[in-house]
């Protein structure tokens, strides 16, 4: 399992500390770009970020965040119709996987498998909408929910960090 470093997780913690334990609320699409990015910043060693939340809530946008923080200039569109998009003059370079037309949890799981080892070969950090589509264990997968808010007409974002098999955030001794 990759552990999170000791640096890592003092980074982490302050960051969390700032941002309300990792939830933030974004009240335009440019929040929401612009917190894609922050991510990349924040956790450069992020290498599988699972996007989970109902259509149109704005997880492309935030894939678009991740991009531009990445230095990758194409344009970025969703993946739901070719499943996924390769962008590999990034720094890193980026795959984006969207899950959401796959229905068998076998095919799901087989495509995702296929574009993992692309992403490893690439060094790619690799963001999946749809993830619920999934029926792999992925402790090493950062974890991020995209809900709506009717009462304020907004959308709150959370990220939730890799953990042990015993629900404990992983850090190494690096």
């Amino acid at each position: 399992m990759k552990k999170v470093s000791e640096k890592q997780f003092k980074v982490f913690n302050s960051f969390a500390q700032q941002t309300n334990n990792f939830c933030w609320t974004l009240d335009k699409p440019e929040s929401t770009m612009s917190l894609g990015s922050t991510l990349t910043k924040k956790f450069p060693d992020l290498s599988i970020l699972l996007l989970n939340g109902p259509l149109g809530v704005g997880k492309t946008t935030l894939v678009k965040g991740i991009a531009k923080s990445l230095q990758i200039h194409e344009p970025i569109t969703s993946p739901t119709f070719p499943l996924s998009q390769h962008y590999p003059l990034g720094s890193p370079p980026l795959i984006h996987l969207d899950l959401y037309r796959i229905e068998s949890a076998n095919s799901a799981n087989e495509f995702f498998l296929q574009e993992e080892e692309a992403s490893k070969a690439m060094g790619a950090l690799m963001v999946v909408e749809w993830p619920e589509r999934l029926s792999l264990q992925m402790p090493d997968a950062w974890r991020g929910e995209l809900k709506y808010s009717l009462e304020n007409q907004s959308r709150f974002f959370q990220l939730i960090p890799p953990f042990d098999k015993d629900n404990k955030l992983s850090i190494s001794s690096r």
